[in-house]
Order: structure tokens, then sequence, then C-alpha cells
């Protein structure tokens, strides 16, 4: 019963801290909006800095938490800082009156996000494959998939509260179920067999820096369409807010679709083919991006989908195949990975902005520049799985 319980609040801190993810870029509209925060697009790229660092730091001192406090308290910790964040962006609707304080807490507001998500993520990845040892990689792919569920309703919840009037419901209702998963996970012993470490004299293994480099692009290639598609939207398609969250709901539900179909259809169509297929789906999605002509809402919303698809499985295969692989540091493989992941978030998420100001190119050429890294991940993806395709080439092949 104990486990039940456990893998429940395991799943369901996934799909919540998925919500908390896309909060802030669901309400991309509202902080650049004259009517409420007026932030410009490089002020608004400029709030997740603070986030991609916190996260980078807490994946790769989260090993450490959890060699001194038990994996069980910095996961608790990660979810405490998770509701710090959307407190403090609910607080700074208060005081948009000063544009300077209230971007300082929105700053505060992403850093303690990035905070939560470094330590919360990598938890819940080692959590799952401690809970479900004969089948790590589908284990691994459904708690993603929960947390691009959780990524997927956010913008369909600013939608929703936008409609009542009301865009700070969503952080409020996200606040609201973290403080109640705090209080369910503390009541259970949320224990993972303990793994070895790298050995800190010999360095880390020349093969990790393969899979780091992928998450980095991969990073890069999620943050362009998950931070930037409804902006993309509003300005290049002259899409409405409503219209814009949908294109950005489409990206994180084929997400979620993905992980799903993928893990379910292992034994037919191996994850190595996956790996490998899927940034190709990727960069067609960027190139068609660069040529839908403005009023082109239905193409726009569904070609995001089509990058949700690409970016699917992604991200939880590079962990699963580096857990598998990278056996003398399998406690800080998903750490590791986060920590570079988030390092090719903040490229896209603060890069973009500055790139339109200094270069002249539109948020639509800078999405054709995309599909070059998506194009990178297609070639690096050979590398990634290579000479280890044998043994980790199935989703949920038994140990």
């Amino acid at each position: 019963m104990a486990r039940t319980s456990e893998t429940a609040a395991v799943f369901s801190a996934g799909t919540i801290q998925g919500v908390a993810l896309v909060t802030f870029p669901a309400a991309s509209a509202i902080f650049v909006s004259p009517s409420y925060y007026g932030f410009s697009s490089t002020a608004y790229g400029g709030m997740f800095l603070p986030q991609a660092i916190t996260a980078i730091s807490a994946s790769l001192i989260g090993g450490n938490l959890t060699g001194r406090w038990g994996i069980k308290r910095t996961y608790l910790l990660g979810l405490f800082a998770n509701l710090v964040s959307m407190s403090l962006l609910v607080a700074s609707q208060f005081f948009r009156s000063d544009q300077r304080l209230a971007y300082g807490i929105l700053l505060l507001a992403t850093a303690s996000l990035g905070v939560g998500f470094g330590l919360t993520v990598p938890s819940l990845n080692t959590f799952a494959a401690a809970f479900f040892p004969q089948a790590v990689n589908r284990a691994v792919l459904m708690l993603n998939a929960l947390l691009g569920l959780g990524t997927a309703l956010a913008p369909v919840f600013v939608a929703l509260f936008l409609g009542l009037g009301i865009w700070w419901g969503l952080p409020v209702m996200v606040a609201a179920l973290l403080a109640l998963l705090l209080l369910f996970s503390a009541r259970l012993p949320l224990q993972a067999l303990p793994t070895s470490a790298p050995d800190r004299q010999a360095g880390l293994p020349a093969r990790f820096w393969v899979f780091a480099a992928f998450a980095l692009l991969y990073g890069v290639v999620e943050t362009m369409n998950g931070n930037w598609a409804t902006l993309y939207m509003t300005t290049s398609l002259a899409a409405s807010t409503t219209v814009a969250s949908l294109a950005l709901a489409a990206f994180w539900v084929m997400v979620t679709v993905g992980r799903v179909l993928f893990a379910a259809i292992e034994e037919q169509f191996p994850a190595s083919r996956t790996y490998h297929l899927l940034p190709f789906v990727a960069a067609i999605a960027f190139v068609s991006l660069t040529v839908l002509p403005a009023g082109a809402l239905a193409p726009g919303v569904l070609t995001f989908g089509l990058a949700g698809l690409g970016c699917s499985a992604l991200l939880p295969l590079t962990i699963s195949f580096g857990q598998r692989e990278l056996t003398t540091m399998v406690a800080a493989v998903a750490g590791g990975l986060i920590a570079f992941y988030q390092l090719g978030y903040g490229l896209a998420a603060f890069g973009v902005g500055p790139l339109e100001a200094l270069s002249g190119l539109s948020l639509s050429a800078i999405y054709g520049l995309a599909a070059l890294v998506a194009l990178a991940m297609a070639a690096m993806s050979f590398a990634v799985v290579g000479r280890s395709s044998a043994s980790v080439a199935t989703i949920g092949v038994k140990r």
C-alpha cells in the first residue's frame, strides 16, 4: 500500500511540476501586454535567465544534497521551492504599477522555479526507475508523459482564467496543489535504492559529454517552442491570445502523446529508431514555421503540434540511455543531464530577444536557425545510441 501511495505521489508530482514549469511561458501575453506588465520581448526572455541558472545549479548539487539529506528531503525541498515561485508570481501582480519592482519579484519567482525543477525532476526520475526496476525506460517515459500533460494543461488553464478575468488563478491553483502534495508526500517513506556515485578523482566519463551535448541542444529546441510559441503566434501570425494559448497547448499535448505512443509501440518500433527520427520531425516543424503567412492560424497550431511530437521522447530517452550506459555514475546522470537541458533552455529563453534586437531577424527567421539545431541533434543521436544500442535500444528492456 505504501508503494502504491508513493507511486501516486511521484506521478502526481510530475504532472503538477509540468503545470508549474509552463505557467510563466503560458502567461507570456500577460507579461508583454501594456495592459498588464508591459515588458519588452528582451525583458520577457530575461525573466528566464535566473531559472536556467538556478535549475542548473540545483541539478548539479542535487546529488550531494541527496547524499547528505536523503532523496525524500531533496524532493520535498524542490516542491517547496516551486510553491515559493507560484506565491511570488501571484504577489507580483500587486506591484505592476512599479515595473522594476514587479520585474524583480518575477526574477525571484523564476529563480525559485529553477530550484524546484532542478531538485524535483531528477528525484522523480530516480523514484520512477527505483519503483519499476524491470521496466525503467517505460517508467521514465510515462513519468515524463505526465510531466508533459501538466505542461499541456498550463496554457489551457491560462486561457480559462483569462476568460474569467483572473489570469493569476493558475499560479494560485498550482500553489494549492503543491501545498497538498507536500503534506501528502511528507507522510510517505519515499526511498530509492542507493546507487553508485562517480569517482571524483577519475572525473566524468567521456561518454557523459555526448549525452550532455544532446541534452543541451534539446533544451534549445524545446524552449524555442515552449517559451516563444505564443509570441510567435501573436506577432507573426496575428493570432489572438486564446489561439496563441491553443498553439502552446498543442505543442505540449503532442509532447505527452508522443511519449505515451512511443512507450506503447516499443516492440514494433525500438527506441533507437524513435531517437533518430524525432529530431528530423522537429526540424521539419521549424522550417514550416518560417514560411507560414500572417493569418495562417490553423496551420500554425498544427505545426506546433508537430514540433511537440518531434520533441516528445527525446529527453526521457536520453536520461534512460545515460542511466543504463553510465553505470559508474547512475545517481548523477539524471541531475547532470537536466542541468545541461536547462543550459539549453536558458540559451533559447534569454537569447532570442537580444538576437532579434541585434541582428534584426524576425522570430520567424530565428525558427529557421532552430531547424539547424534540430538537424545537429539528428546527427548526434547516432553518437548517443552508438555502441550501446544493443543494450538500450528497446524501451522497457528487462534488466
